[in-house]
């Protein structure tokens, strides 16, 4: 397959986004960002992974907005001389109401080419906004003003249908650079940057000194020679691509199992790039380490969560995100490979022995 010769930017997607009509977002994102990304074949990947945004508006009881909800308040804060307890008061008894929008995201990803990193993905927030309730709790005298300012109290899990005010509308999130990934680059660039804050450090290692004192005295042994592998580190988001590449799970997509929370910032003048993968398909259960489990017994657990999630070794990067599959299965199992007590298809032992020998996780 060869690349499209326009990847999706910042720009072009809000304002594709911007021309959704709420009514059908839903199924018309999709359609249009094939048209406007010709020689792309885009999926969409949805999160349950509730969130609010801290836009919140206030309402008069006939729906009329009176403004955002911060401002106002401050307004009304002000009239009272920061009175809480007289705004309470006095508000409690008006009828206003505030809307808040609540979100879920969505990854929307499409193949750039064959390899396994080759694809573009696109963090999006599908929200929607909610008359949320009274705009101060009537049986609740706030404690102070922020209370007010950014109320939490009128969340409920569910809110009627009849309360929901505008949306769906989708948005690019605020990823810390990590809205837009063309992934293979995404790589490129983590490795990258690996390197130069390694290569930056090199006068200091050559002469950091290790000073051990035993028996015999003080041994004192060069920083390099100690670590001789210190330059040849290779980022966790390699290793999760590379690991899939060479794996039984190569035939099929990485995007189709798992999104990827991407960043991309600087923080006190060090730039921090990455991402924890957040898989799309989970087993019912847990697999943890239990003291009676045996590796016999674990080698029938890993299969059952590869049937669960539809995927080859897929027990595997469960594990390297470390809350579904407990890295000890892992290196348990290793073990048993080791001892000849147990098979894994060749490719899958020896990125697990790999694995078991420098782990890394998420």
């Amino acid at each position: 397959m060869t690349a499209p010769a326009r990847l999706p930017d910042a720009a072009s997607l809000e304002t594709v986004l911007a021309g959704l009509d709420p009514a059908s977002a839903d199924s018309d994102l999709v359609p249009a960002l094939d048209a406007a990304f010709p020689g792309f074949a885009f999926g969409i990947a949805p999160i349950d992974d509730d969130y609010w945004r801290d836009t919140r508006s206030v309402l008069r009881p006939d729906g009329t907005r009176l403004g955002e909800l911060r401002p106002w308040m401050t307004a009304e804060l002000a009239r009272e001389n920061g009175d809480v307890t007289a705004v309470w008061k006095r508000l409690k008894e008006t009828g206003l109401q505030i809307t808040e929008w609540r979100g879920t995201s969505a990854f929307v990803s499409a193949p750039t080419g064959p390899g396994v990193a080759d694809y573009v993905q696109i963090a999006l927030g599908r929200e929607i906004e909610w008359r949320a309730g009274p705009i101060v709790n009537p049986n609740h005298r706030p404690f102070g003003e922020e209370e007010l300012l950014d109320p939490s109290w009128p969340r409920t899990d569910q809110l009627p249908d009849s309360d929901r005010l505008a949306g769906p509308v989708y948005r690019l999130l605020g990823r810390a650079g990590g809205a837009v990934v063309h992934v293979r680059s995404f790589l490129d660039r983590c490795g990258r940057i690996e390197r130069d804050k390694r290569e930056a450090k090199r006068p200091e290692l050559e002469r950091r000194i290790i000073r051990e004192t035993g028996p015999g005295g003080t041994r004192e042994t060069p920083f390099l020679e100690a670590v001789t592998d210190y330059f040849d580190f290779v980022p966790r988001e390699l290793r999760f691509f590379q690991d899939w590449e060479e794996s039984s799970a190569r035939p099929q997509r990485v995007f189709a199992h798992w999104a990827l929370d991407a960043r991309d910032y600087t923080h006190k003048g060090e730039r921090e790039v990455g991402f924890i993968p957040r898989p799309l398909k989970l087993p019912k259960e847990r697999l943890l380490m239990t003291p009676e489990a045996s590796v016999h017994l674990l080698m029938d657990r890993i299969e059952a969560v590869d049937r669960e999630v539809g995927l080859p070794f897929g027990w595997f990067f469960l594990m390297t995100h470390g809350h579904w599959v407990d890295p000890d299965v892992g290196l348990t199992i290793a073990q048993g490979l080791k001892a000849q007590r147990v098979r894994l298809p060749d490719p899958d032992a020896r990125v697990l022995l790999r694995w078991a020998d420098r782990a890394y996780g998420f």
